[in-house]
């Protein structure tokens, strides 16, 4: 008898981003390292789902812990409760799924659906998520009325106390989420849902798929070095704001490698600067770039900073997912060439932008070009903070006029093979100073783990020395960054 597979939900929508990724995630699971494990994203829903409770104050909690039996069998009594469940659980001929909320109706009437998000709005694979759910319940016996999504309300300003909904003395209501009636969509829906589980079922029953679809769409998928191992050394991905229509069409023709593509090809004249030196093997050096920094004055300060975004605010006046910045590293380079470095990093928990903003306007003075890789980033954290202090507005925005940018002037005057069509600092700094590796930085090696550590740092729970073991960590982080920029400066400088 051929073996039938048991679906959860994530499973399904992880079939309908790219078969391949469903069944990679049952017969290969292991190739995928842990460290790759989004475990942010996990925390962020996590906390999004424990405030989106405080909602329904009669609800009841399914099976928090423990096996799927039990989580059944609860689900199964706490229905005639006719109360709100969290994580209601069904399973019907071995799809399963699990409710974030489930409202029953009045007098014994059917069931709302809702089904919490941590975005800022409703997406289209949202309402397959949903669909799926209602199916489920659905085709289990449980009869639903409606099927709402309830996601982050990104005008919420969060007023402190630990309350995420009030209601102000005008009568609006400044509430974390917002709801949306997604009935008439899901429903058009649920009638493919089956044909969603047979084919699911049909891939995993057979070999590894051939190709790959959905990479990033809707979510990164965790096995892509998996699936593009063993693939051309520089692909036509590398080249720079390609559209998936051109790759499309270029490997249709027969072009898989970068260097494969004769001279003529490519409309784009960076695109094919990148061929061109990719096919030289060599870096290009274009002239300009020393002539453009000597203009430029003395002291010089190399500046990076590091931001966090809560789904839920948990500083009083923020919004949901605002960019806050915790943390900058400064490093000043004088005429004569010596460097001193300072730095800021808050890990009390307490909000750390205004002491952030001062101690900047402090470290920085009134002289001197500050160098930053990617203006948008910074310059914008700075004007959000001239915006939130008023008092501090005119010192901030004239640090954000002295503000000079290397990236622009990297990608106009350097392109080395080894980026594969990416300007960012990681990409460029091991081609000019490969020294400086971040791979030899403990725990915390680019943004997103700082972020990490960071949320772990200030979570009351963390011993002190575990704290101060991740102080030292972000502090070496940031420095590389800023490290990096006199480099990159000093290596433009010879161009």
């Amino acid at each position: 008898m051929a073996r039938v597979f048991g679906l959860s939900k994530s499973k399904l929508m992880a079939f309908r981003q790219c078969p391949r990724r469903l069944w990679l995630s049952i017969h290969e699971p292991d190739c995928v390292p842990a460290d790759e494990v989004d475990d942010t994203a996990l925390a962020i829903g996590n906390e999004v789902g424990v405030v989106a409770r405080r909602g329904w104050s009669e609800g009841v909690l399914i099976a928090p812990e423990g096996p799927l039996q039990e989580a059944l069998r609860q689900t199964e009594e706490a229905l005639a409760l006719r109360r709100p469940l969290f994580e209601a659980t069904v399973q019907h001929d071995g799809m399963l799924v699990r409710a974030d909320v489930l409202i029953p109706g009045p007098r014994g009437r059917a069931f709302d659906l809702v089904e919490v998000k941590s975005s800022a709005s409703v997406k289209d694979y949202h309402i397959e998520d949903i669909a799926v759910q209602a199916w489920t319940f659905a085709a289990a016996g449980i009869p639903l009325k409606r099927r709402i999504l309830q996601h982050i309300n990104g005008r919420f300003i969060y007023p402190g106390g630990g309350c995420y909904e009030e209601v102000r003395p005008d009568g609006t209501v400044n509430g974390l989420f917002v709801q949306q009636d997604v009935t008439h969509a899901a429903r058009s829906l649920e009638a493919e849902v089956p044909s969603w589980i047979a084919k699911a079922r049909a891939t995993l029953a057979g070999p590894m798929p051939e190709t790959t679809d959905g990479c990033d769409d809707p979510y990164p998928c965790p096995y892509q070095a998996f699936c593009f191992a063993g693939g051309p050394e520089y692909p036509l991905s590398c080249l720079p704001r390609i559209r998936a229509q051109t790759i499309e069409s270029l490997s249709g023709a027969g072009y898989q490698d970068v260097r494969d593509l004769p001279r003529g090809i490519l409309a784009n004249p960076v695109q094919e600067w990148v061929r061109k030196v990719t096919c030289s093997g060599r870096p290009d050096h274009r002239p300009g770039a020393a002539a453009a920094l000597a203009a430029l004055s003395y002291p010089r300060h190399y500046i990076d900073f590091e931001t966090i975004q809560f789904a839920v605010p948990i500083w009083r006046g923020t919004r949901p997912y605002e960019q806050l910045p915790f943390q900058w590293s400064c490093h000043r380079e004088d005429a004569d060439g010596s460097l001193n470095h300072q730095d800021f990093l808050d890990l009390s928990g307490e909000d750390p932008t205004r002491a952030f903003a001062e101690s900047l306007i402090a470290t920085l003075g009134t002289k001197g070009a500050v160098f930053v890789y990617n203006q948008g980033f910074e310059g914008g954290v700075i004007r959000s903070l001239a915006t939130r202090y008023p008092d501090l507005a005119g010192p901030l925005l004239a640090l954000f006029d002295r503000m000079v940018d290397l990236l622009p002037l990297t990608r106009e005057h350097y392109y080395h093979p080894a980026m594969k069509g990416s300007w960012s600092i990681k990409a460029v700094l091991p081609t000019i100073a490969p020294d400086l590796d971040y791979a030899d930085l403990p725990e915390v090696q680019d943004g997103g783990a700082a972020q990490g550590a960071y949320r772990e740092a200030i979570d009351p729970v963390t011993p002190p020395a575990r704290r101060q073991a991740l102080d030292q960590a972000l502090k070496r982080y940031c420095g590389r960054d800023t490290e990096a920029l006199v480099r990159l400066a000093a290596f433009l400088g010879r161009c």
